[in-house]
């Protein structure tokens, strides 16, 4: 069989089908050629789910008669000039293949105005032919009309979902775009009617016009660099859902992933949340442009990352310092705008009305609510020794009489501003009355949290405890293993392990971290080797002192079937509102699960 150069009829149809998979493919090249070209404004229409028409126009710069036929060939760009260019993409389209590619599997047609022009430019195009040229009056900018995609390429138009599937997945492209450009005015209708109007603006006005203000009152802003920065919002434990449809990684501007990326955030999230709950995250990578390869997928959905390991850890410390401060359960008030009360609510139906201000410590009344006043908080909140039980000890009793040991900046930042407890239920929950709502606290998962930040603050400061074993042991670890294990000896030494080399790939053994006394010598360093291996030394170190901490943590909690006394549950209501992520324990399961006041009436129909 002779060798032969396709046609290029036959080479864009070839294109079509790596860069056009469905209607949302076109509608992002087209949108993103809009945001290159400088549009401040950007609307887009689809019928029949973008089968029949996907249509895209921008007020951006447009282009001359020449410029718009110039960019129906394969290979035509204004984004790129030499080959060194590839290696600072700074812009979101620059391989030129996107309109011709559209243009050869559809019935296209293109409206054009450069703002120097008198007159704009009309061009008809029919499965990659072109079928007329024309003058026509039109405002600066650009309009593109995609109609009976893959009308000519039966075999890829027949694995076209339904309607409403390939509705879903134009109206996932347009959310992407609206979350990496929120200061661009977008809008989306669907058979004539309008799903989205959105203003430009901030991108917290861009979340919630799309996700709403409750979901907005689950994110914390993240703001973190480390060589990369790292800006966005991370959902906190409380907002997790079941799937990953509201996680979106942004880097420079672009919507794409890598599987670095994908580590990370597991790595951020890992104790808070179990491993079949996913919280929303918006997170935007900047970085130099020379760093980050975009030239891997023909869709530009995945990158290359020259330096994966700064990468990692900006985004997992971004996001768990912005985790590390509580928020308030509920949609907070905006306390100035509110008259203020004497007190808190009296009776069940005021209760069911919007809060009017939050309690402080001293005026709430002593009817086993919480935040206490000055003396009781000190008598509740004063620490005890790692590893004691809820209740009070001799100290804390003491320190009950001596308020003014209190300072004002000991207060928490509690997840409520008001709490009530009313009492314990089925021999192990908890149930408390907050401002706007209630709570039911699992005691072993709250009592965890409180125990793993404070053996974890003494952990930060440098208080390592090791046990030695009876009889030093010696570990044989094969090559790779041994190799990680040999480059990283002197971290193991500072996160508690008496190591020392034997020669060739064994190991020596004489001390173990206190929260790992018992387990088996090896696997612990097998396991500590992959870590290392996987997160890098500070993911790793980071990652086993947790382990660590929370498996003491666990063994020091209350246990599921302990009767608290009132006086332990109040212990532990003050030390949880103090914790810096009280929603859930060590190991992602849930310490509160709320319930608005909203929601109950909903349910008994007083709505």
């Amino acid at each position: 069989m002779s060798i032969r150069i396709l046609s290029a009829h036959v080479a864009n149809k070839i294109a079509a089908g790596e860069v056009v998979e469905r209607p949302s493919s076109a509608m992002k090249e087209l949108a993103e050629n809009a945001i290159d070209a400088g549009a401040t404004r950007i609307d887009v229409e689809a019928v029949a789910g973008g089968r029949k028409l996907i249509a895209v126009s921008d007020n951006g710069s447009g282009m001359n008669r020449d410029d718009a036929l110039l960019s129906l060939e394969r290979q035509a760009t204004s984004k790129i000039q030499d080959v060194d260019d590839i290696e600072r993409i700074a812009t979101l389209g620059f391989r030129g293949e996107a309109l011709p590619s559209i243009a050869s599997v559809s019935r296209f047609r293109m409206v054009t105005c450069a703002s120097a022009d008198g007159a704009g430019t009309e061009l008809s195009v029919s499965g990659g032919t072109i079928q007329d040229v024309r003058d026509t009056g039109a405002p600066q900018g650009t309009l593109v009309e995609v109609r009976d995609l893959f009308f000519n390429v039966p075999a890829r138009r027949k694995f076209l979902r339904a309607f409403q599937t390939e509705l879903s997945h134009i109206r996932m492209a347009f959310m992407a775009l609206a979350l990496s450009h929120p200061d661009v005015t977008l809008s989306l209708k669907s058979d004539g009617r309008p799903i989205w109007q959105l203003p430009g603006g901030t991108l917290a006005d861009r979340l919630r016009d799309l996700f709403g203000a409750e979901l907005m009152n689950g994110l914390k802003p993240v703001e973190f660099s480390l060589g990369p920065t790292v800006t966005g919002y991370a959902g906190i434990p409380s907002v997790a859902r079941a799937d990953r449809t509201e996680q979106f990684f942004f880097v420079n501007g672009r919507a794409a992933h890598a599987p670095v990326t994908a580590f990370a955030l597991k790595e951020a999230y890992r104790g808070l949340l179990p491993s079949d709950r996913h919280a929303p995250v918006f997170l935007f990578l900047k970085m130099n442009p020379e760093l980050v390869d975009v030239n891997v997928h023909p869709a530009k959905r995945e990158v290359r990352f020259r330096q994966p390991g700064p990468v990692r850890d900006a985004i997992i410390q971004g996001i768990r310092q912005a985790l590390g401060h509580p928020v308030a359960l509920g949609i907070q008030p905006d306390e100035k705008a509110l008259p203020e009360r004497s007190g808190p609510f009296d009776t069940p139906m005021e209760r069911s009305r919007p809060i009017q201000r939050r309690l402080t410590i001293e005026n709430l009344p002593a009817s086993r609510s919480f935040p206490y006043p000055a003396a009781a908080w000190a008598r509740l909140s004063s620490d005890p020794a790692p590893g004691s039980g809820p209740a009070a000890d001799s100290e804390a009793a003491k320190a009950a009489h001596e308020p003014e040991t209190r300072r004002d900046d000991a207060e928490p930042k509690s997840p409520w501003a008001w709490c009530r407890v009313v009492g314990q239920i089925g021999g192990l929950y908890v149930v408390l009355e907050t401002e706007d709502g209630y709570v039911v606290m699992d005691p072993h998962a709250a009592h965890e949290r409180v125990q793993f930040e404070r053996f974890m603050d003494a952990f930060l400061k440098g208080k390592v405890q090791t046990q030695g074993l009876l009889m030093p042991e010696t570990v044989e670890l094969p090559p790779r293993d041994a190799l990680r294990v040999r480059q990283n000896i002197g971290l193991l030494r500072e996160m508690g392990f008496g190591l020392s080399e034997f020669g060739g790939d064994a190991f020596v053994v004489d001390a173990l971290p206190t929260c790992f006394s018992g387990a088996s010598v090896k696997g612990l360093l097998v396991e500590v080797a992959g870590h290392l291996e996987q997160a890098g030394a500070r993911g790793g170190k980071g990652r086993w002192r947790e382990e660590a901490i929370a498996q003491a943590a666990c063994k020091a909690s209350v246990k599921a079937r302990d009767r608290l006394s009132m006086e332990e549950i109040e212990r532990l209501v003050v030390d949880l509102a103090g914790a810096e992520m009280p929603y859930t324990c060590p190991h992602g399961r849930p310490t509160l699960i709320y319930t608005s006041f909203k929601d109950l009436n909903r349910k008994f129909a007083r709505e």
